[in-house]
């Protein structure tokens, strides 16, 4: 049996931790977490999102903006996101509507597609 999800991995370039750790870090406010000893040669980093980890990790040879495969942080506010993300000069994509939610989507500064999603009350 399953019990739940433990993480997600994402990836961007070999050699852009730095500016990553800017985007999801300073701009997304997310906590930097400490790697195991025994990954940090493998370069990336982790996140923390609420109870669940993002592992941040580094690989060259694809292009990020031809997937649809994407990660979806769940906000309070989805108004501050959109207002946040536009002055930091990030372009917002529509979403598809479903019930129940508000939600938009971008493609961080590596081109992996993210989703912001607010549960209509």
């Amino acid at each position: 049996m399953i019990k739940g999800l433990h993480h997600v991995q994402l990836t961007i370039p070999k050699g852009t931790e730095e500016a990553g750790r800017k985007f999801y870090c300073s701009i997304l406010q997310l906590q930097e977490i400490e790697k195991p000893d025994s990954l940090k040669g493998r370069g990336g980093f982790w996140i923390q999102v609420g109870d669940r980890e993002v592992h941040i990790g580094t690989e060259d040879g694809f292009d990020r903006t031809q997937t649809k495969a994407h990660i979806a942080y769940e906000v309070e506010d989805l108004t501050y996101w959109k207002n946040k993300l536009v002055n930091e000069g990030i372009q917002l994509m529509d979403a598809v509507p479903i019930p129940n939610f508000d939600r938009f989507e971008f493609r961080d500064p590596f081109g992996n597609r993210v989703e912001m999603i607010q549960h209509l009350k």
